[in-house]
């Protein structure tokens, strides 16, 4: 079912009994910040860039190191090298995915972001050492900038698809097939949003965190957390424009947010993730996150 019926899609979704087992990625991959930069392209819609800022290259390669040695404190992490001919390629979550067996690779918008999808090593690196095909959706019509616009329940196998300008009607579906989602509700991003997973996470099927405000029909957040609850969180503007709504889950009590994102949350919301079963870890990346993104946006999950 691919539909934009939240009362259809909900009414599915309550009969899929959520799977821990494969809820969590066995390994994460990373892609170093070398050359990172603010790319001219991806301004044009990413309102979260910190333009006229710039980026800390040595900085941003640390906090990248530390990023990755935190999370392997729970999770397996494979970090690729970076290349200053992509300097958005810290972000490999819009550009390469993975369900079983299979690696995905989306359509981006924008020509530099292009260039990551061609990469050989990461497509050579699943195909070798995973055995997994490869679903290339870069030549399809379809705009489809994969986990960045499609925010995956794997628990359920559903799927909640964000559209805006890095991803259509067209790309929608076809992620929900190359997913092999049972499910997917396809909605509007507010104006001037540009993914999904900065106003929405499912952290391991258990807790459910959005962002109201960067919908089109904030009725429609609503009613995802009302389906997630009591474990649900609605998050306000402050908190979203810090990426409180970007973080994920790597183990079945581990969550991840930057730094940023942590301090912006209250008592409250910080307790939200403990009764879910999650401490939750903070790491810095002010530098990175100038670039447009925060920490989920740098982690490529590995099922």
């Amino acid at each position: 079912m691919i539909t934009r019926d939240p009362e259809a899609f909900f009414a599915f979704a309550a009969t899929r009994p959520p799977e821990p087992a494969r809820a969590l990625p066995k390994a994460v991959f990373l892609v170093a910040p070398e050359g990172l930069r603010l790319a001219e392209e991806s301004a044009q819609d990413n309102r979260y860039m910190a333009l006229g800022q710039g980026i800390d290259a040595e900085r941003a390669l640390a906090e990248h190191r530390a990023l990755a040695r935190a999370l392997s404190a729970h999770v397996p992490v494979i970090t690729f090298p970076g290349d200053p001919a992509t300097p958005d390629a810290v972000f490999p979550n819009n550009v390469f995915a993975t369900a079983p067996g299979r690696l995905v690779v989306g359509h981006m918008r924008h020509a530099v972001r292009r260039r990551e999808a061609g990469r050989a090593d990461i497509r050579a690196f699943f195909a070798r050492a995973a055995g997994y095909a490869c679903l290339d959706l870069s030549r399809q019509p379809g705009i489809c900038e994969l986990t960045g616009s499609l925010v995956i329940d794997r628990a359920r196998n559903v799927g909640y698809c964000g559209l805006s300008e890095r991803c259509d009607e067209a790309g929608a579906a076809a992620m929900h097939d190359a997913f092999g989602l049972d499910a997917t509700l396809v909605f509007e991003l507010a104006a001037g949003e540009y993914h999904t997973n900065v106003l929405l996470q499912v952290y391991a099927g258990r807790l459910a965190v959005a962002c109201p405000d960067g919908f089109a029909d904030p009725a429609l957040a609503r009613a995802i957390l009302r389906f997630y609850a009591p474990h649900a969180l609605a998050l306000g503007t402050e908190a979203r424009l810090a990426y409180a709504g970007n973080g994920i889950a790597v183990s079945a009590d581990a969550a991840f947010l930057s730094a940023r994102a942590e301090a912006a949350l209250g008592p409250a919301e910080r307790e939200a993730f403990a009764r879910a079963g999650f401490t939750l870890h903070a790491v810095p990346l002010p530098e990175i996150e100038k670039a447009g993104g925060s920490l989920r946006c740098c982690v490529g999950e590995w099922f």
